[in-house]
């Protein structure tokens, strides 16, 4: 009975090399289009536009001397709204928190002297939406979905540098085209050195 040979290393690398780049073609997606987008972005940029949803009194308590994040923190929990956010307060003492979301930020603003509460959502056009998930990060904020998205961008990091090194070794297995493949790998170190000078 004659077994079966193990999977040249060759013949993993390339494996490994096609069905990561499936399973991650969405993140290439995202970023290549987001980094066209904001590489072709006019100057200075539109500011972004909202629409109100709601504008309220706020009838909840805050505990003495709450600082402007844990106002902003008891609020989101109050709507329901819980989740990534930043926080700001102006010079005046009004507090805005942005509420990240993938496809409807918001941006709620309140007045501490009032307790007067405004909700509005941000209109996202198709570039707007994807500058935003470029730039979404996740660590920072104590919400599992975040940390999530933070471990697939992680992953599609890696995936990145495994296709660089992988692709290397693909390309030096074909001997029939070392020659052809090292000058186009010196024009791009040229070139990307040139830009690293001069820039």
């Amino acid at each position: 009975m004659s077994s079966v040979p193990a999977p040249s290393w060759s013949k993993l690398t390339r494996r490994a090399h096609l069905y990561l780049a499936l399973f991650l073609t969405p993140w290439v997606l995202l970023y290549a289009l987001s980094t066209l987008v904001m590489n072709h972005k006019a100057r200075p940029a539109t500011p972004p536009s909202w629409e109100l949803v709601s504008q309220r009194t706020y009838n909840g308590i805050f505990p003495p001397s709450a600082k402007a994040k844990e106002i902003a923190a008891q609020l989101l929990i109050s709507l329901e709204l819980d989740g990534a956010h930043r926080v700001t307060q102006t010079s005046d003492g009004l507090i805005q928190i942005q509420r990240q979301a993938a496809t409807a930020p918001l941006r709620i603003t309140f007045t501490p002297a009032t307790f007067d509460l405004k909700i509005e959502r941000q209109l996202v056009s198709t570039t707007a939406w994807l500058e935003t998930m470029h730039r979404r990060r996740g660590f920072q904020h104590p919400y599992l979905l975040d940390d999530a998205w933070a471990f697939s961008v992680d992953l599609f990091i890696a995936g990145v540098l495994f296709w660089s090194l992988s692709g290397l070794w693909l390309w030096w297995e074909l001997k029939s085209t070392r020659i052809l493949g090292a000058v186009v790998l010196a024009a791009g170190i040229g070139l990307f050195t040139y830009f690293l000078r001069v820039l």
